[in-house]
Formats: structure tokens, C-alpha cells, sequence
């Protein structure tokens, strides 16, 4: 393995293992259902311990995604130097605290060095923070420095926006209340005007996030 292969997988995370332990998921939702009163086997939660283990698998699913066969060989040497962006890519995640959902859209962007990243890979890389148990902070923080670990660009900048059902189905129960969070690297946070450039451009048309 490389140094640079090193760094990349240094910067995505990863939790040692294949995926989630199935039984152990299983025995606690069965213990949970117990635990409130719940019936757990009647036919309408007979089956919920397998089907909540199972969904994990895919909730959780970015705690073991190898970025190497994300990225899979997707960067192309081309002479470019202005600003790609991708813009309004949804995303799902479960808040850590509560593990509730948190959702929304993300929009990153970078100014190449000499090198691209496949348009598809930026969803993915997205989805390879969103599918863990996360705070929108960290996440957005770690989008920006996995895209700058893949590319070296001459900058960064991603922006989340999300609700938070912590905040909508409990607690202060505010159903319009959106939390927006940035990362700006390199350029982005030294140029003003290519940073200006950047909100410009993912407030251009955007329609108000809703549920």
C-alpha cells in the first residue's frame, strides 16, 4: 500500500470488522421491545429484531466502505482550474445522540490541480460519512478533507443542510428549523470572491429544504 493510500484511508475512518454484529442488534431490539411493554411475538413484531438488524447494514453501511473501490480509479488528469461543483445531493444520516435521523441535502465543490474526481463520487463520498452515526459538524468537516486528500485541489468548500428529527419529533419540537454547516479549504477560505462565487451559486435557484 501506498503513502497516499494510507492517508486516504486515514481520512475515511473506517471501524475494523465487515459490518455490523447482527445478533447483537437483534438481542437488543428484542430487549427493547420487552422493555416498554411491547409483545414481541406477536405477528406485527415477530420478525422486527431481524429487519432492524438488517437495516443497520445499510444505515451504518459507510463504517466499512473501502474508499479505495469507491473512488475506484476515478480521477482523470485534465486541464481545468475553475470551480466543479455538485450541487443539492440528499443524504440521510442517524444522529448520535439520539439515533434519530438527520437529512438533507449537501453541495461540495473544489478547484482542481491538474486533477478531477468521476461526477458520481462525490454523492459517495457523501454518503461515506452520512451512512454512520454522525453529527453534522464532523461530517461536514470530513467530506471536505476526504475530497482533499483524494485530489490535493487548490481548494474545498462543502456546505449540509439539514433537519434534525431530534429536534422535530422531541425535545423543543421545531418542525422549520434547518441547521446549515460549512468546511471551506484552501482558496475557498482564503478568496473571498471564490468563496462568494461558491454561495452564489448553491443559493441560485434553490427551492427552501423541506421534509
Amino acid at each position: 500500500m501506498t503513502d497516499k493510500h494510507e492517508q486516504i484511508y486515514k481520512a475515511a475512518k473506517l471501524l475494523e470488522g465487515k459490518g455490523a454484529d447482527r445478533e447483537r442488534i437483534r438481542s437488543a431490539i428484542a430487549e427493547l421491545i420487552e422493555a416498554v411493554g411491547e409483545n414481541p411475538e406477536r405477528e406485527g413484531m415477530r420478525l422486527t429484531p431481524e429487519r432492524v438488524a438488517r437495516m443497520y447494514d445499510e444505515l451504518l453501511a459507510g463504517y466499512w466502505t473501502d474508499p479505495l473501490e469507491l473512488v475506484n480509479g476515478a480521477i482523470f488528469d485534465v486541464s481545468y482550474d475553475e470551480m466543479v461543483l455538485v450541487r443539492d445531493i440528499e443524504f440521510y444520516s442517524l444522529c448520535e445522540h439520539h439515533m434519530l435521523p438527520f437529512l438533507g441535502r449537501a453541495h461540495v465543490a473544489y478547484i482542481p490541480r491538474g486533477k478531477v474526481i468521476g461526477l458520481s463520487k462525490i454523492p459517495r463520498v457523501v454518503d461515506l460519512y452520512a451512512r454512520r452515526f454522525q453529527v453534522q459538524e464532523r461530517m461536514t468537516r470530513q467530506i471536505a478533507d476526504f475530497i482533499s486528500e483524494v485530489l490535493n485541489p487548490h481548494g474545498v468548500a462543502v456546505v449540509l443542510e439539514a433537519v434534525h428529527l431530534c429536534s422535530v419529533m422531541r425535545g423543543v419540537k421545531k418542525h422549520d428549523a434547518r441547521m446549515t454547516t460549512s468546511a471551506m479549504h484552501g482558496a475557498f477560505r482564503k478568496n473571498l470572491a471564490t468563496r462568494q462565487e461558491f454561495l452564489d451559486s448553491i443559493s441560485r435557484g434553490a427551492d427552501p429544504l423541506r421534509m
